[in-house]
């Protein structure tokens, strides 16, 4: 959360259930930002509260993930498609609540669009696809088993609980994360060396993003 912060002109700090939400503005658009913590269940809570004590028009997930697929580099940008658990059986979705009719959550098209018009803008790279998340740092063994069942571009340990709370409450949901370890380059070393800058680079695009994202929302 660091690297949004000196983006945002705040009002208002507001503490519930062990988050700290910071209110305010980016570039004139009124932006409610926190960080969730790690794992699903902390960013389940977060998005919740933001929808109930906040009522936001949407929320856009973002931060760090690993990249899965080679063409995925260190500090590339994905931005989701769609987003599935990769630690959760089929028809556990599909079978009960929320009874969906795949394991996928989608992008808002709307948001998509926007950032897809920004992609053609900017020198950073950025990628469209598939992201899942798991509570687990991917070992070679199961990097396979995820691309066979997703070929996803990246993973993490929150997006998909994030976009599951937004698909129930029906709210508009983008997720934007910043490559921070690879195949190639991997372990928890690298994450931390490449944390900051990654973040950074996710900040960067998500508040360049926010005023189109606004316009999108609002028309």
């Amino acid at each position: 959360m660091a690297a949004f912060l000196p983006y945002v002109k705040e009002t208002e700090v507001i503490e519930k259930a062990m988050l700290v939400f910071h209110c305010g503005n980016i570039d004139r658009v009124e932006v409610v930002l926190l960080y969730s913590g790690v794992c699903k269940v902390n960013a389940a809570i977060a998005a919740q509260l933001l929808i109930d004590c906040f009522a936001v028009d949407c929320i856009i997930n973002a931060g760090t993930a690993g990249g899965i697929q080679e063409q995925v580099q260190l500090f590339d940008t994905v931005i989701s498609e769609r987003i599935a658990y990769h630690d959760v059986a089929d028809d556990i979705l599909t079978e009960f609540h929320p009874w969906m009719d795949s394991v996928y959550f989608y992008a808002d098209e709307n948001l998509l669009q926007s950032a897809k018009a920004y992609s053609n803008t900017t020198k950073r790279v950025i990628l469209f696809g598939t992201m899942v998340s798991g509570e687990q740092f991917v070992t070679e063994e199961n990097r396979e088993q995820i691309l066979t069942g997703f070929t996803p571009l990246c993973t993490d340990m929150e997006t998909a609980a994030v976009a599951h709370v937004c698909y129930v409450n029906k709210l508009p949901f983008l997720a934007i994360r910043t490559i921070t370890d690879t195949a190639e380059h991997k372990g928890i070393g690298e994450f931390e060396k490449n944390c900051a800058a990654a973040s950074a680079i996710s900040a960067e695009i998500v508040c360049a993003l926010l005023p189109s994202f606004c316009g999108q929302l609002h028309n």
